[in-house]
C-alpha cells in the first residue's frame, strides 16, 4: 500500500490480483460448491497463475534490471519489494490450493466412491491394465534426456509438466544420474480411466503411469532405484514488435508468427516442483537448469492442474451446476428477420443467459439479404471453432463487402486470430490490423443495407469478445441497434480504423484513446459539483479492474465530498474503499460465481438524469490511453431499467459477493436477511420471468 504526498492510498495492482485468484480459491474451498465444480475452480486458479507469472511477473523482471530497489512510480514499490511480496503470498496460496486438494477434494470424492489413484495405490490388476496402456499409447512418445553430463542447458517448454527423475544403481549409490521426461499432456488425455468395480470408480494420471513404468523406460541401465517428482516451468510470454516498421501493415502478420516462435524460449519466471524432492536434487536442478532471479514455489505432486478442467465426468447430478438453459427471445424467434425488429427498437442482449447465436442470426440474415451490401466488424479473441468468421465468409460468397478488423496482439489467441485472418484474406474479406502499441479492443458490427434508396446502418455494440465459447461462460451485454446516434458515430470510428481518416467529434461514443477518459474524468467532476450544490449526486460503476490513477484520485475527490459509489470489480481494484477521509462514501465488492463477470457497466446520477455507458473498456490506463475502446450510452429506457435491476441485484448479492478492503480479506457480503440472492441465478430468473411476461 503506498500514499502519496496528497494523502492517496493506492493497493499494488499485482497484490491486488494475488487477492482476486484468492476469491476464485475460495469458490473451491466452499463446501456449497458442487464438488466437481470445485475442481474446475481449483483449475482456474492454476491456469490464472499461470498466466500472471508469464505476463505480469515477467514484466516485474524486466522492469526489475532496470530499478531494481528503486520504487516503479510514486504509486508502486520497487520490483524488489514486489517480487518479494509475491513470492510470500503466491507460496501461502499454493500451501492452500494443496490442502483444499489433499484433505477435502479427494476425501470427498472417495466418500462419492470417485478414487484417484497414484502410483502407489493401484492393486496388481490395475497395475497390469496400465502397463499395457502404457506399452500401447505412451512409451513411443516419451524421449527422456539425461542432463548430468550434457554440455547446454536442456530447454524445458513453457507450462508444460515434466519428471525429474533421479536414477540409482543401489550397488553404486554414490553415482546417481538425472533424467527429464516430458509427459505428453495434450497428445494424450491427462486422465485415464481404470474400469469401474463395484468398490468405485478409479482414475489415474498419465504422469503417474509414466512412474510405474520407469524401469521400463530406462531397462537398458542398470538402475534399480527410481525418484521421480513432477516439475514446471513458467516463462515470460511477451515478445516485442518493431514498432518502427515503414511497412508495418503488410510485415504485421508474419512480425507476430516468427515472435510466437520466440515466446517459448522466453526467460524462466517461476519454477514449481514437488515440495517431496529433496534439497540436493533441487539444488541440482537449479543450477543445471541455470534458474537465476526465478520464483521457486513448492508445490503437491500435481502441477498444471487448468487440465483438470477436463476431468473426468464421473460425478453424480448433484456434483455440478444446476443447469441453465439458453433462454430465448420470443420476439427475435417470432420475426421475419432481425432488421424488422431492430428498427422499431434496440434489443439487449445479455450472455450466457440469452443466445450468443442471435447475433450469428444477424450476421446469416445480412449474408442472404439483397439489401445488404457492406459488413464491417472488429475480432478481438476468436474462437478456435468460430460461426462469426464463418457466417463472414459466407457473406463474402453472397457478394457481401466484408471489413474485418482483425487485432492480431490479442495475447494468448495470437495464433487462432492469425489462422482465421488467413481464411478471411482466402475469401476476400479486407482484413485490416491494430497499429503498434495500440491493441483496437473494442467490439462492434456496422451492417449497410438499402432502404428507400439510402443506405442505413445497423448495428451491434458488446462489452465482450465475438467469441461463441467464451460467451458460454462471460457474463455481458450487448446491444443491437439502429439508433442514428450510435450507428454514424460507429461509421466514423470505422473510418478512422479501416480508413485512418478522422472525421467529426464524438458527441455519444465514448471512445478511447480520443475523449472517453477525458468524458469519465468530467462525469465525475459533475457528480462532485451537484454534490456540493446540494443536489443528488452518485456513481455505480462495474468492471473487471480499477488500476487508473487518475479515475481513482477522482473517485477519492467525489467521496471526500460525499458522492455514494459503489463499485463492482471482478479483478484488481488499486482503490482502497472505506478510509476515513478518503474513502468512507466507497463501497467495494466482486462477485465469483460460476460465470465470469465480464460486463462493464457505467451510472452516473446526473442530477436525475441517469446516464448509463456500457463498455469494452476498463478503468485501467492501457484501457483509456493505449487502446481503441469504445462505450456506448444506453438511449432505452426499458434496457436500462434492465441492466439496472441487474446491477442491484448483484450489489445486494449475499452469497457469492466480497468486501474488497485494505487488507486484502475477501470476506463474503453475508446480511442477516432471510433470502438468499445470488446474482447470477437471480439475474437468470430475472430474464426468465420478463420473457415470459410476468
Amino acid at each position: 500500500m503506498i500514499k502519496n504526498h496528497k494523502g492517496y492510498l493506492f493497493k499494488d495492482r499485482e497484490i491486488s490480483w494475488l487477492y482476486f485468484n484468492e476469491r476464485v480459491l475460495q469458490e473451491a474451498e466452499n463446501t456449497a460448491t458442487p464438488l466437481m465444480e470445485r475442481i474446475k475452480f481449483l483449475a482456474i486458479f492454476s491456469s490464472n497463475l499461470d498466466e500472471f507469472f508469464r505476463v505480469r511477473v515477467a514484466q516485474l523482471r524486466r522492469v526489475q534490471k532496470v530499478n531494481g530497489k528503486k520504487a516503479i512510480s510514486d504509486v508502486q514499490n520497487s520490483p524488489d519489494e514486489i517480487l518479494e511480496a509475491i513470492q510470500l503470498q503466491v507460496q501461502s496460496l499454493q500451501d492452500r490450493f494443496n490442502k483444499i486438494y489433499q484433505n477435502s477434494i479427494l476425501p470427498t470424492l472417495a466418500e462419492k466412491n470417485i478414487f484417484l489413484v497414484n502410483d502407489n495405490q493401484v492393486n496388481d490388476d490395475q497395475k497390469n491394465q496400465v502397463k499395457e496402456y502404457f506399452k500401447s499409447n505412451i512409451i513411443n512418445l516419451l524421449f527422456p534426456i539425461i542432463i548430468d553430463d550434457l554440455k547446454h542447458t536442456p530447454h524445458l517448454r513453457d507450462n508444460s509438466i515434466y519428471l525429474a527423475v533421479r536414477l540409482v544403481d543401489s550397488k553404486n549409490i554414490l553415482l546417481p544420474k538425472h533424467a527429464i521426461i516430458e509427459v505428453p499432456v495434450g497428445i494424450l488425455n491427462r486422465f485415464y480411466q481404470l474400469p469401474s468395480t463395484e468398490n468405485g470408480k478409479y482414475i489415474i494420471c498419465l504422469e503417474d503411469i509414466i512412474k510405474l513404468n520407469l524401469s521400463r523406460i530406462f531397462q537398458q541401465f542398470d538402475y534399480d532405484i527410481f525418484e521421480p517428482y513432477i516439475i514446471k516451468i513458467t516463462r515470460d510470454a511477451e515478445f516485442t514488435l518493431d514498432a518502427d516498421d515503414r511497412d508495418y501493415t503488410v510485415t504485421l502478420l508474419d512480425k507476430i508468427q516468427k515472435s510466437l516462435k520466440q515466446r517459448n524460449r522466453g526467460v524462466p519466471t517461476r519454477f514449481v516442483f514437488d515440495s517431496n524432492m529433496p534439497k540436493s536434487m533441487l539444488d541440482f536442478l537449479a543450477k543445471r537448469l541455470e534458474l537465476k532471479n526465478v520464483n521457486m514455489v513448492a508445490g503437491g505432486k500435481y502441477h498444471n492442474f487448468k487440465d483438470f478442467m477436463d476431468f473426468p465426468k464421473v460425478g453424480s447430478e448433484e456434483d455440478y451446476y444446476q443447469n441453465l438453459p439458453t433462454l430465448n427471445i420470443r420476439e427475435l424467434d417470432k420475426a421475419k428477420n432481425l432488421f424488422e425488429i431492430i428498427t422499431k427498437h434496440d434489443v439487449l442482449l445479455h450472455h450466457p443467459y440469452q443466445s450468443f447465436d442471435y447475433l450469428i442470426r444477424l450476421l446469416r440474415e445480412a449474408a442472404i439479404d439483397p439489401n445488404v451490401h457492406t459488413i464491417k466488424i472488429t475480432l478481438y479473441r476468436v474462437a478456435k471453432h468460430s460461426n462469426v468468421v464463418n457466417a463472414l465468409i459466407n457473406a463474402i460468397k453472397n457478394g457481401k463487402i466484408v471489413v474485418v478488423l482483425m487485432e492480431l496482439q490479442a495475447r494468448f489467441d495470437e495464433e487462432s486470430n492469425i489462422y482465421w485472418t488467413t481464411q478471411l484474406q482466402e475469401a476476400g474479406a479486407h482484413v485490416h490490423f491494430g497499429k503498434p502499441g495500440q491493441k483496437v479492443h473494442t467490439k462492434f458490427c456496422l451492417i449497410y443495407r438499402k432502404e428507400n434508396n439510402q443506405t442505413v446502418k445497423y448495428a451491434h455494440l458488446s462489452t465482450g469478445n465475438y467469441n461463441g465459447m467464451t460467451s458460454k461462460i462471460y457474463s455481458d451485454f450487448a446491444i443491437f441497434t439502429k439508433d442514428e446516434r450510435l450507428t454514424n458515430e460507429l461509421d466514423m470510428l470505422s473510418d478512422s480504423l479501416f480508413l485512418n481518416i478522422k472525421r467529426g467529434i464524438y458527441k455519444h461514443l465514448l471512445i478511447a484513446p480520443d475523449n472517453m477518459k477525458r468524458k469519465f474524468l468530467e462525469m465525475i467532476d459533475t457528480e462532485i459539483l451537484n454534490k456540493k450544490g446540494g443536489k443528488p449526486a452518485y456513481i455505480i460503476a462495474k468492471m473487471n479492474s480499477l488500476v487508473d490513477i487518475d479515475v481513482i484520485k477522482k473517485l477519492y475527490d467525489a467521496s471526500r465530498v460525499g458522492v455514494k459509489i459503489q463499485l463492482i470489480v471482478r479483478g484488481v481494484c488499486s482503490l482502497v474503499p472505506k478510509v476515513a477521509g478518503l474513502s468512507e462514501n466507497i463501497e467495494v465488492i466482486s462477485i465469483i460465481d460460476r460465470y465470469l463477470e465480464h460486463a462493464r457497466v457505467y451510472i452516473f446520477c446526473n442530477n436525475g438524469n441517469e446516464l448509463l455507458y456500457l463498455s469494452s473498456a476498463d478503468w485501467m490506463s492501457r484501457n483509456l490511453n493505449n487502446r481503441v475502446e469504445c462505450g456506448f450510452p444506453i438511449y432505452s429506457e426499458e434496457i436500462k431499467s434492465t441492466i439496472k435491476f441487474i446491477i442491484n441485484t448483484q450489489l445486494n448479492d449475499n452469497c457469492k459477493a466480497r468486501h474488497i478492503n485494505e487488507h486484502g480479506e475477501n470476506n463474503y457480503q453475508l446480511t442477516d436477511c432471510i433470502d438468499k440472492n445470488r446474482s447470477q441465478i437471480e439475474s437468470y430468473n430475472f430474464l426468465k420471468l420478463q420473457e415470459q411476461g410476468e
